[in-house]
């Protein structure tokens, strides 16, 4: 009887703290990858031999495969519309944009010189039409067109792609406008492109790539002003794999481009700049790609939804969770010496409760037994919910017994 009164008792003293919010959010860093920067690319033999600079890594984890000047500055050219497509493509996803908006072509966009669809002042024209412009043509007239409609203006727009730019941690990129028009303000390095490449494919996905690897097309197709485009990539119809990204040319950047294509499961995204003729340039990442697709393969460490851990939850109802991994665990090695799994950490990044299929409450990092660094986001595979107040009042109790 005197216990269960001394209980009642600190019920009492204690019942106000037991509403109080828990405070437990913590600084987080962001994740950095290990693989993109100082990893040893040497190789045997020179590829790109032609070219200022270039790179070559895998797509998912960013593992460099190949590298050569990757951070010197350059001139990108046209491969800029990488990142302003990226910014059409999150305008699009978060609702700021449609596919079937219509945008007005403004004097300054009609007035652009180089690739271009010969956009008239006023002149109407889909979102969907004017991003094909850009994707398969390469068209500064569409590109500032759509830069004046996501950004408010063409400046407006040049300056989220350089906030874009420190958000991506590029530090030898910048941008002067959106087309890629020569400036000498205006630079990037194969490493901060094939940056650009990897986000953008991220958020365009199969959309962007079912553009980008289209070798022809039309627009203003029910009018009498009926335009043809054709895919600057070459590449598309001359290596198979190659579903994307953007060439480039001025006088000043030589040609330039950014290739992704995919064999077996494994991508890859290869940056060649510098290059003397588009020719060369075509030669040479075929010979990058080769080397990359026949030296390297992807491995599925953990397949999307496999239990981990399971975790205690604290105050949670129920009181243990599995956590899953949110999507493929990958990783990518030489052939024939594939690496095993030697350490792994958890963090849970996600203090508060409720807990939702779905929700990224944390994340994996595995170190692989040659140095390989892999993350990946946790979820979890049934509902947690907060403990209410009478089941903290039993919980409690029950503690209190022991």
């Amino acid at each position: 009887m005197k216990k269960i009164l001394c209980f009642l008792m600190m019920c009492c003293l204690s019942l106000s703290t037991l509403w109080l919010p828990a405070m437990a959010a913590e600084n987080e860093e962001k994740p950095t990858d290990t693989n993109k920067e100082g990893e040893n690319t040497e190789i045997s033999v020179e590829l790109a031999a032609s070219a200022k600079a270039a790179y070559l890594m895998e797509y998912s984890t960013g593992k460099v495969i190949y590298a050569k000047n990757e951070h010197e500055k350059l001139y990108p050219a046209s491969m800029t519309k990488m990142m302003g497509l990226l910014l059409i493509y999150e305008a699009l996803h978060e609702g700021k944009l449609s596919w079937d908006d219509v945008i007005t072509t403004s004097e300054h966009a009609a007035s652009m010189g180089g690739s271009q669809v010969f956009l008239e002042v006023n002149e109407q024209m889909s979102v969907r039409d004017m991003v094909k412009s850009i994707c398969i043509a390469s068209a500064n007239d569409a590109m500032v067109a759509m830069a004046e409609k996501v950004g408010g203006t063409h400046e407006g727009f040049v300056k989220q792609m350089n906030e874009k730019a420190q958000e991506l941690n590029l530090k030898e990129t910048h941008f002067v406008n959106a087309t890629g028009l020569h400036d000498p303000e205006h630079y990037t390095s194969a490493y901060d492109m094939a940056i650009i490449a990897q986000a953008l494919i991220r958020e365009g996905n199969k959309e962007l790539l079912e553009i980008t690897s289209t070798y022809d097309a039309y627009i203003r197709e029910n009018s009498d002003n009926k335009f043809w485009l054709v895919n600057t990539n070459k590449l598309l119809k001359q290596y198979p794999g190659v579903d994307g990204l953007k060439t480039g040319f001025t006088q000043e950047a030589m040609s330039c481009i950014t290739v992704t294509a995919q064999k077996n499961n494994l991508r890859l995204i290869g940056v060649v700049m510098g290059e003397p003729t588009s020719k060369q340039r075509n030669a040479e990442m075929k010979t990058m790609l080769d080397y990359g697709f026949s030296q390297f393969e992807q491995g599925i460490l953990y397949p999307s939804g496999t239990i981990v851990e399971t975790k205690n939850v604290d105050n949670g109802k129920p009181s243990q969770v599995n956590l899953i991994t949110k999507s493929d665990l990958t990783y990518v090695y030489p052939k024939g010496s594939e690496p095993k799994e030697q350490d792994r950490k958890i963090e849970i990044t996600k203090k508060e409760l409720p807990y939702l299929p779905g929700d990224v409450i944390g994340k994996i990092i595995i170190t692989m037994d040659d140095g390989y660094v892999i993350e990946g986001e946790l979820s979890v595979d049934h509902e947690v919910q907060p403990l209410e107040y009478l089941d903290l009042l039993v919980k409690s109790f029950k503690e209190f017994l022991v």
